[in-house]
């Protein structure tokens, strides 16, 4: 294990997918977001075959044992980078990362409902106090007796669904990889959400400029880079000690929001988005000490055994 190499590459796949997001926000009053999600698959794909390449895994890599289980996965999370890309067009990038924190939270749940695991108060106390974050980050756009505006109600509910189906879609890998190796997982799911993306085609597919072309093109070429980094950040670290990292995305999407896109965040939002993060955090640590136990023990039985 090389833990320091393994932050690195988490903190740089975070920010590629921040850069991902800010480029598909930016081309979202131009283009649908199907073609987006079409775009940012596609153009991936050769960041992923070269990684193969390199890795000496192009020949075999790719194979799979459970098909299906990639094309679920797909539609899953195909759906979900869709909805998350609505949202980018009609909400704060702060607001949509805030949000899209529930899906780690939601993980949890679904792990207990549909692969048993084994999920005990403290964890469920702490993904009943994100999902509380969650609400308050949500309140001002739901809430009955204000000045609703529509469009950016529906980008929170389409955030909210797209963050459920992400974490379903979590759910989908754990149960892959008892079967896959993580390079068939990364290129079935390139390949799958292109071809679903390509069905958006006949509901308002535009030519867009090419400046939003180039924005696009880039989107996906991050996207594949961000995959690779967080692949390898959980080669060379723990994921306990990664997974908090993941949290600097907004601290980035604070700083775009503002500088780019003129986004002043509310105090609504960030006292929401804290909890979330704190909530997360506190998932985090349970594991990391679970982990830690569960070593000591193992290391006591072989003791007692030797």
């Amino acid at each position: 294990m090389q833990p320091l190499r393994g932050i690195v590459f988490k903190i740089l796949s975070v920010c590629m997918f921040m850069a991902m997001a800010s480029l598909v926000k930016a081309s979202s009053a131009e283009v649908p977001p199907g073609q987006a999600v079409f775009f940012r698959s596609f153009f991936a794909l050769p960041i992923i075959l070269g990684w193969l390449a390199i890795r000496h895994e192009l020949r075999d890599g790719w194979k799979s044992k459970n098909p299906m289980g990639h094309v679920w996965r797909g539609l899953i999370g195909t759906s979900a980078m869709g909805l998350g890309f609505t949202g980018l067009g009609l909400l704060p990038l702060p607001e949509v990362t805030a949000i899209g924190y529930a899906a780690p939270l939601l993980v949890v749940v679904f792990a207990a409902m549909f692969l048993g695991e084994n999920v005990r108060a403290f964890r469920l106390s702490a993904v009943a106090l994100g999902m509380v974050g969650v609400l308050i980050v949500l309140s001002p756009r739901l809430s009955v007796g204000t000045s609703l505006n529509m469009s950016e109600t529906l980008g929170a509910i389409v955030v909210l669904m797209g963050a459920v189906l992400a974490a379903l879609a979590q759910v989908f890998i754990r149960k892959l990889v008892q079967t896959e190796t993580t390079a068939a997982i990364v290129f079935w799911f390139t390949i799958t959400s292109s071809l679903l993306a390509l069905l958006t085609l006949p509901w308002g597919w535009v030519m867009p400029s090419w400046p939003v072309i180039a924005m696009l093109v880039m989107a996906g070429l991050l996207g594949g880079i961000g995959q690779i980094l967080l692949t390898s950040s959980y080669r060379y670290a723990d994921a306990s000690l990664v997974a908090p990292f993941d949290y600097t995305s907004m601290l980035l999407a604070l700083l775009i929001g503002f500088f780019i896109f003129d986004e002043v965040p509310t105090g609504t939002m960030l006292v929401g988005a804290g909890i979330v993060i704190a909530a997360g955090v506190l998932i985090i640590w349970r594991e990391r000490q679970l982990g830690l136990q569960r070593a000591q023990q193992r290391k006591a039985t072989g003791n007692v055994g030797s």
